[in-house]
């Protein structure tokens, strides 16, 4: 069964039957679901093929689904409301079960049952009281009743406990949400991190690289002031070569007429030596002057014969 928690409960009359197409004793042939007859395999006039629950009987308990239709006449007046197949019947009355003749002995062929209901089946027919084939208008609502207390309790224990198991697999799920949630955050974070860190580092080395703006202006100034000093040396040197033969030239002829005034003031005024008793010429710094040879004759003689 889907679930233990009863949907409908009620108290019906039961038969018992064994259709599996033999045509034994009164056999009508296979069930209508298509499911081949078996232990479990109940009939009801009127509820949903595939509907699921249990019956329960001097406090045995079997579990069914509805798979067949019947039983015919007897449902109708709301007499007999259910079919269980033969084995359960022997097995809830502590009878035997006769698998060639499809009876159960001891004669009792009626029995009343307390029955739940905890699954609507999908198939052909109507939920809730029911009623004799073909005839939705004449529902038996007496066959239906309140959830016994002991029942609704444990009903509503069993919805509060899964109640419970859902609030807790919800928290659950929820708290597991925040932590993935947390951990998608601080793994973003973490990237954000390594991001600035790596953006830090790039600024860093390009710092390194890179001259501080003052000591690139003072380098800068050096350079050109440098640079303004040894063209102006360059240029001085240019000027001092392409000037020199000039320059020369002008000291030379500067110097040439003091110094031959310098060397005629000096022969002019060296005193001149007198005549000696025998009349012989004195010498003059080991040489001899002649007489009546004037300053200016003395100097062309000393001039280099190529300035005369």
């Amino acid at each position: 069964m889907a679930s233990d928690d009863p949907i409908q409960y009620g108290k019906v009359k039961a038969s018992y039957f064994w259709d599996d197409g033999s045509g034994i004793n009164g056999d009508t042939g296979a069930p209508a679901s298509g499911e081949p007859m078996q232990k479990g395999l109940f009939a009801s006039p009127s509820w949903p093929l595939g509907t699921e629950g249990y019956v329960e009987y001097n406090g045995e308990r079997a579990e069914f689904f509805i798979g067949d239709r019947g039983p015919g006449d007897p449902a109708e007046n709301c007499d007999v409301l259910l079919d269980l197949d033969g084995q359960t019947f022997a097995e809830l009355t502590g009878q035997t079960w006769d698998d060639q003749n499809y009876t159960v002995s001891g004669g009792n062929g009626h029995i009343e049952v307390e029955y739940y209901i905890t699954e609507w089946g999908d198939g052909d027919g109507n939920e809730g009281a029911p009623h004799a084939m073909g005839d939705e208008g004449n529902r038996c609502e007496g066959a239906v009743s309140e959830l016994p207390e002991q029942q609704a309790q444990q009903a509503d224990g069993q919805a509060q406990e899964e109640q419970d198991e859902g609030q807790d697999q919800a928290a659950a799920e929820r708290q597991q949400q925040a932590e993935q949630l947390k951990e998608k955050k601080q793994e973003l974070q973490e990237r954000q991190d390594a991001a600035v860190q790596r953006e830090q580092e790039l600024q860093d080395r390009q710092q390194d690289e890179e001259p501080e703006p003052e000591l690139a202006e003072e380098a800068g100034a050096e350079g050109e002031t440098q640079a303004h000093t040894a063209a102006s040396d360059m240029s001085g040197i240019e000027l001092a070569s392409s000037d020199t033969p000039l320059a020369a030239g002008v000291l030379t002829l500067a110097i040439l007429p003091a110094l031959i005034v310098a060397l005629l003031f000096a022969e002019w005024n060296r005193p001149t030596p007198t005549r000696a008793d025998d009349g012989a010429e004195p010498p003059v710094n080991g040489r001899h002057r002649k007489a009546g040879e004037s300053p200016l004759s003395r100097l062309r003689r000393w001039l280099p014969r190529g300035r005369r």
